[in-house]
Formats: C-alpha cells, structure tokens, sequence
C-alpha cells in the first residue's frame, strides 16, 4: 500500500493532481479541495493516498489532509457511493461540514451535490452515524459537539426546536448545530432564540 507521495506538482486538472516523486509522475485522483490547497505551492507536496486495484485498471486516490483520506475511505464503504461520487461529496463540502450532516441526519444536503440520490444520501447517514461520534480528532469540530448535533435532531424539546428553525429555511445540519450549541433544560422557544442568535452570527 502506498501510504502518501511527496514531491513537486508538476500538473492539474479538475480532481486530478500529478506528483512527480524521483522522476516518477503519480497521477492522484482527487478533490476540488485539495486542488485548491495544494495550486500555487512551489516546493514539496505531500498527498496521503488509497490505492483501489480492479481486473482492469489500478487507481491512485491522493488527498492534502489525512482527514478528508479519512472520510473518503469511509464513503466508499456505503453501498452505491463508489469513489467517483466520495470525490464529489468531498469536493463539494469540508469534512466537518459532511460529519455534521450524517451527525444531523441531514440528507438533504447531499442531494445537493450532483449525482448524488435521495437513497444514496439516506444510505450515507444511516450508515456512517454511528462512526461519526467515535472522536475523530482531525475534525475541526468535536466528537462531544457531534454528540450534541445528534442528540439535538433525535428528539424531545430540542428536535422541536431544529423543527422549527427548518420551517423558517435552515438546513438540517445549521439548525442541529446552533441548538446542540444553546445547553440543556430550556424550552422549546429558548432554543429557538438562542439558536436565531447563533445562527445570525454564523
């Protein structure tokens, strides 16, 4: 398995990045993400990698940070989510954005993304909810604040509060977050305000 290559950047396109390491040119499959990071550095690149070998080809998968490797590993094991479409979640939104949304339950903001279904984007909370909360300390958001995203869209006074702010045209994941963030023992209005107040300064 090769773990990562390091070298100069000698090309890109969009979700393909070349590495020249030792006069060798490795062609990584990757995100807008990590194009973006890594255009216009002038000396050594580092992309962390995942090889997938088929019958009739070998595919090199190369990332700038180790937590996005991370979660494209695991997109790739949902059923219907081939590497193609773990690119295109990855592109279109941060690491952190993706775990609160399966943190949220919101599936919705993967049918955003282009070619990614209703059923795929289901698929994804379901099955990757239970490993999003397992404190993955890479993630610019806590698994104590995953917790709190989750906790907040299950139910009770708070998944009300997460109701309401939906109604009003926030995403799932927003609304989740800003309640998880206002403490516990409060009504459903207090939530609400306070999460107004949060969501105004987000």
């Amino acid at each position: 398995m090769i773990y990562s290559v390091t070298g100069k950047l000698v090309h890109t396109e969009p979700e393909l990045a070349v590495i020249n390491c030792g006069g060798v040119g490795y062609a990584c499959k990757t995100t807008l993400t990590t194009i973006s990071a890594i255009s216009g550095i002038t000396g050594d690149v580092t992309l962390y990698t995942h090889l997938i070998i088929r019958e009739d080809s070998a595919d090199l998968y190369g990332f700038a940070g180790y937590d996005e490797l991370h979660w494209f590993r695991q997109l790739i094991t949902v059923s219907g989510v081939g590497a193609k479409a773990a690119l295109t979640i990855l592109s279109g939104m941060t690491v952190s954005a993706l775990a609160l949304a399966i943190a949220s339950g919101d599936a919705k903001a993967f049918t955003k993304l282009k070619g990614i279904g209703t059923k795929t984007a289901q698929r994804i909370v379901i099955d990757l909810k239970s490993k999003v909360t397992n404190g993955n300390e890479l993630l610019s958001v806590s698994a104590s604040e995953l917790q709190g995203v989750a906790d907040a869209a299950a139910g009770g006074v708070a998944s009300e509060a997460v109701a309401a702010l939906i109604s009003l045209g926030y995403s799932q994941s927003d609304a989740a977050t800003a309640v998880a963030k206002q403490g516990s023992d409060k009504s459903v209005e207090q939530l609400i305000k306070g999460a107004l107040r949060t969501l105004a300064g987000m």
